[in-house]
């Protein structure tokens, strides 16, 4: 079980960065006006916040919440918490302004917790990585 747990982490991770990542270049790219400050604050982000979202799978993965829509609504806001201020540090970083990071960190509060909760419920169907549901499941189509 514990080594499936890591695949679907590592799966969960790549999947939402790639979606997170589009996010972050076209929110930078609209706010900034340049489309290569969206590009270097997207490319950052390809590193920090896989590495960020997969530490937090795994405390996820051991709080003792039951799975339910309030389970993945905490997640949302918590995984956004960390991600709007890495977020806010990049875009400060690489644009050389701070008003320019708390634009972009805003503007991706919307957006990200709307496309992470959708993320977050279309994995929740997903068996991969899950053993235990998989055979709960295949058990009771069988029955």
């Amino acid at each position: 079980m514990a080594t499936s747990s890591h695949k679907r982490h590592l799966a969960k991770t790549i999947t939402w960065r790639m979606v997170g990542t589009l996010d972050t270049i076209v929110l930078s790219w609209i706010i900034t006006g340049n489309p290569l400050t969206g590009l270097k604050i997207g490319g950052a982000e390809v590193v920090t916040k896989m590495i960020l979202y997969y530490l937090h799978e795994r405390v996820w993965f051991n709080i003792g919440i039951k799975e339910s829509r309030k389970r993945h609504l905490f997640k949302t806001f918590t995984w956004r918490a960390i991600g709007t201020l890495d977020t806010f540090l990049l875009s400060w970083y690489i644009s050389g302004s701070p008003l320019t990071g708390l634009q972009i960190g805003v503007a991706e509060v919307v957006t990200k917790m709307i496309l992470y909760y959708f993320h977050e419920r279309t994995w929740y169907k997903i068996n991969f990585g899950l053993e235990q549901r998989r055979k709960k499941k295949s058990w009771k189509e069988t029955s």
